[in-house]
């Protein structure tokens, strides 16, 4: 139990993190720019397909450290290939790569699900 409870921690602490690096000029921008948002949905929905078995079937603590596992995943490959975050003004994100993008996504469903628990992260 101890154990499941400071995992469920160290899950909260990266995903605000990558909340800060990423997700905040990413959910920002996609709010300002024109088709970013689809964009970003799809990749939301993507990242919710490659953790759906796992949402689906987990209690809160769970699938936040699916999410979190999912996006270190994706930062740590992408930082080890040289990738940087985009700068946090809205305009840097008008040609956002995939990884951007990808990590923006995981920031939404993140929120979404402490928000509102599965129903909101999965839906």
């Amino acid at each position: 139990m101890l154990a499941s409870v400071a995992l469920h921690a160290a899950a909260q602490r990266w995903l605000r993190t990558l909340h800060t690096t990423v997700g905040r000029a990413g959910l920002s921008a996609a709010g300002a720019i024109p088709g970013l948002g689809a964009m970003l949905d799809q990749h939301a929905a993507a990242v919710r397909d490659a953790t759906s078995i796992g949402l689906q079937a987990s209690a809160g603590s769970v699938a936040v450290v699916l999410l979190a596992s999912y996006g270190d995943g994706v930062y740590s490959y992408a930082r080890e290939h040289g990738w940087r975050p985009l700068p946090a003004h809205p305009a840097a994100w008008r040609g956002a790569d995939w990884t951007s993008l990808r990590l923006a996504a995981v920031c939404s469903l993140a929120a979404a699900y402490c928000r509102s628990g599965p129903a909101a992260a999965t839906s």
